[in-house]
């Protein structure tokens, strides 16, 4: 198979100095002169049995079995999956949504929750959400809290568009389009962020939807993760049951959304200007007046006159900066 790929894969494309195999093939001599000959240059082919060019093969080999599962886990083994999943967690109807929520803040700021979306064909990226975290009496790094306010928001809109009766009749808001309410909860955190999570479904009145968290396993182990769920002991499933691998996956992507999103708003405020809070101030005018004077806080320092010299401000744009700063002063 090997040999007859390289011939297959070289056929138009131009061939490096040097390609090396996982395995020897026969035809390498041959395709050597053939692929020297159209190159112009001498083309070697090996498969090395030791040190740094076997370390590369070595390596190549691993990111290609990886890739392999990664391809059959999200196409082909997709539905089996599913069908797995409400195997373990005791769904009793064919799964079309599954929902995942996690938390993400460092000591309490620029708190945000995060839902990615699974269905019988993998990921529905289009239909994950972040929520910024409103609640002013929220303790700074309350995980619970942040959870009962993350599902407050996404269950209670969800009935007040009609989706209690929607799921009693089977119905999704466009009949054969991706259904907008889940089957599956899966929420990442331990028995505290589970009873969080039933309290808040309770209290909306929320029906038919199956409720889990999973824990991750001592030392965060992978493959040893702690289960909740509503009417059952907690417990664990087999490593070799593919419902875990396929839950892992849910929950290490709930995990990585929830991080890169909380990266990119700590981002933002971390380069946020004073200028940014003046009304009438936007990009080109701030571009501008940071042109002219360096930095937020020379314009701060500026006087009225060489604020209205800046080029691309008027007078009233001039006064309406001086303001902002010297009021914010004098109070």
């Amino acid at each position: 198979m090997l040999d007859s790929f390289l011939a297959q894969f070289y056929l138009d494309r131009p061939a490096p100095r040097l390609v090396l195999l996982s395995h020897a093939v026969p035809s390498a001599g041959t395709l050597c002169e053939v692929l020297s000959a159209r190159a112009g240059r001498r083309v070697a082919i090996g498969a090395p049995k030791r040190g740094e060019k076997k370390d590369l093969v070595d390596a190549a080999l691993r990111n290609a079995r990886e890739a392999l599962s990664r391809k059959l886990a999200e196409s082909a083994t997709q539905e089996k999956l599913i069908e797995a999943l409400a195997k373990a967690f005791g769904v009793d109807h064919p799964i079309r949504r599954v929902e995942i929520y996690d938390n993400s803040h460092i000591m309490g700021t620029n708190a945000i929750g995060a839902m990615v979306v699974a269905g019988p064909e993998g990921f529905v990226k289009n239909q994950y959400r972040t929520f910024n975290i409103k609640s002013a009496d929220l303790t700074p790094g309350d995980d619970y809290a942040m959870m009962r306010e993350v599902l407050t928001r996404r269950f209670a809109r969800l009935m007040r568009q009609g989706y209690g009766a929607r799921l009693q009749e089977g119905e999704t808001a466009e009949p054969g389009a991706f259904p907008d309410t889940p089957d599956l909860v899966v929420i990442d955190g331990g028995r505290g962020q589970f009873e969080a999570a039933r309290e808040v479904l309770a209290a909306l009145g929320v029906k038919g939807v199956t409720l889990t968290a999973i824990a991750k396993g001592p030392d965060r182990n992978a493959g040893r993760e702690t289960f909740f769920l509503e009417g059952r002991e907690s417990f664990r499933l087999s490593p070799r049951d593919p419902a875990l691998f396929f839950i892992q996956r849910l929950r290490d992507e709930a995990h990585r959304f929830a991080v890169g999103t909380h990266r990119a708003r700590r981002k933002k405020e971390f380069v946020k200007s004073p200028l940014d809070e003046i009304p009438g101030i936007g990009p080109a005018r701030k571009r501008a007046l940071l042109f002219a004077f360096g930095s937020a806080k020379d314009v701060a320092k500026a006087g009225l006159p060489d604020l209205e010299k800046t080029p691309g401000l008027n007078a009233a744009t001039a006064k309406l900066v001086y303001d902002f700063f010297h009021e914010n002063r004098a109070r």
